[in-house]
C-alpha cells in the first residue's frame, strides 16, 4: 500500500507536466498541418469573426450583436462550404495519420537515379512525373497505375517515359529505393493563382504535394524544365544542384550550409 501510494503521489506530481506536455504536441501539430494545408485562413477568418463578436459584446453595439447572432450559423455554413477544399485536405491528413508522426524518416539514397533519368529527358524534351512517397500513405494513387515493385534504375525510368508507351502520361511512385508503380493519376491542384502556362503535370505534382508529404520531380514535356514540387509549393526550372540539395535536405534530413537555397518558388516566379 505504501508504494501504491508512493506512485500515486508521483503521478500527482508529474500529471499537470504531461497534461501541458500532450497538449502543446497536438495544438503543435494541429497547427503544422493548417499550415501544409494552407487552411491558416480558417483560423484567421474566424479570429476576425470572434474579435468582432468580442467588441460588439464589450462595447455593447446591440445592432451589431444582433446582426452576428443572426448570421451566426449561415456564417459557419458558408465558412465551411468557401473553405472545403482546405477542411477536406485536413481530414484527409488526419485519415492518413499524419498528425501524430513525431518527424520524418530518414530515407535511403535514391535520388541519383532519378536525377540522371530526369536531366535525360530533360534533353529530349520528354515529360516525366517521379513521386518520392515520404511517410502518408500512397496507396489509392499506387492502386491506379500498375504495379512493378522494380529496383530504381535509371535506364528503366527512361524506358517509362521516353517512348509513347502506356504508362508514359502517368507518374512513377518511388519508396525505399524501388520502384512501386508506374502510370499513377495524381489529384490536380485547386489552386486558382496556377499559371495558365502549367499543365496537367505541373498540377497533378501540385495536387499530390498538397494532399500529402510527398516530393516530386517534374519534367517539362514543352520547356524540357526540371522542377520540383512539395509541400503544397512548386519550384521552377531548378538546376539539378538546386534539386539535389533540396532532395539531400528533405529525404536525409541534412541541413545544407545556406538557410535558403538559390531558387525561386512557382509563386515567386509568377509575379515576375
Amino acid at each position: 500500500m505504501e508504494w501504491f501510494r508512493n506512485l500515486n503521489h508521483l503521478y500527482n506530481l508529474i500529471r499537470p507536466v504531461l497534461d501541458v506536455s500532450i497538449l502543446a504536441f497536438i495544438i503543435y501539430k494541429a497547427y503544422d498541418l493548417l499550415v501544409k494545408t494552407q487552411a491558416i485562413q480558417i483560423i484567421k477568418g474566424a479570429g476576425l469573426l470572434f474579435i468582432c463578436y468580442g467588441l460588439a459584446y464589450f462595447l455593447k453595439l446591440t445592432t451589431l450583436l444582433w446582426v452576428l447572432n443572426f448570421l451566426a450559423p449561415g456564417l459557419f455554413i458558408a465558412i465551411a462550404i468557401v473553405f472545403q477544399p482546405e477542411l477536406r485536405k485536413i481530414f484527409l491528413r488526419l485519415g492518413q495519420g499524419e498528425l501524430f508522426h513525431l518527424a520524418s524518416q530518414p530515407t535511403q539514397t535514391v535520388f541519383e537515379p532519378v536525377l540522371t533519368a530526369a536531366e535525360i529527358l530533360s534533353k529530349q524534351k520528354r515529360g516525366a512525373l517521379f513521386v518520392f512517397a515520404r511517410r502518408v500513405n500512397l496507396r489509392t494513387y499506387i492502386e491506379s497505375g500498375t504495379r512493378l515493385n522494380a529496383e530504381l534504375c535509371s535506364n528503366l525510368l527512361i524506358t517509362i517515359f521516353a517512348y509513347d508507351g502506356p504508362l508514359h502520361d502517368g507518374a512513377v511512385v518511388i519508396q525505399n529505393g524501388k520502384i512501386l508503380a508506374a502510370g499513377c493519376f495524381l489529384p490536380l491542384s485547386e489552386q486558382q493563382d496556377i499559371r495558365k502556362t502549367f499543365g496537367t503535370r505541373h498540377r497533378a505534382a501540385l495536387g499530390i504535394s498538397e494532399v500529402s508529404d510527398a516530393i516530386v520531380i517534374i519534367v517539362s514535356e514543352e520547356t524540357g524544365a526540371i522542377s520540383l514540387a512539395y509541400d503544397g509549393k512548386l519550384y521552377y526550372d531548378l538546376s539539378s544542384l538546386e534539386i539535389q540539395r533540396k532532395l539531400t535536405f528533405l529525404l536525409e534530413g541534412e541541413r545544407t550550409t545556406e538557410e535558403e537555397s538559390p531558387e525561386e518558388s512557382y509563386h515567386e516566379t509568377a509575379r515576375r
